[in-house]
């Protein structure tokens, strides 16, 4: 259940590719918050790999979230880049009545 929030989250319109990079690390961040403690992490992520392929080419997103996770399987383990997104304005109200 966790995966597929975390899934339906990144496949969100991304307006360039920065976003779209923002997305999927704070998607790992959440799926990694979200593992069960006495399941191998390899095999969590080979699920969540599983989970995600079907939507990898069609959203950019999800490609940077898959990419991570393939990253993370890899042996020697070392640290990922996941730092939370800069702050900025996003146009507020008036950017939310220009979409309607």
């Amino acid at each position: 259940m966790h995966l597929e929030r975390t899934l339906h989250m990144l496949q969100t319109e991304t307006d360039t590719e920065e976003r779209a990079a923002e997305l999927g690390r704070m998607g790992v961040m959440q799926w990694l918050g979200g593992l069960k403690g006495d399941e191998s992490f390899p095999a969590q992520a080979k699920e969540a790999l599983e989970a995600a392929s079907p939507f990898r080419e069609a959203d950019p997103a999800v490609e940077v979230f898959c990419a991570l996770l393939e990253e993370a399987m890899k042996m020697p383990p070392r640290p990922l880049d996941l730092a939370l997104p800069q702050r900025r304005r996003r146009g507020g109200a008036r950017r939310r009545r220009q979409k309607i």
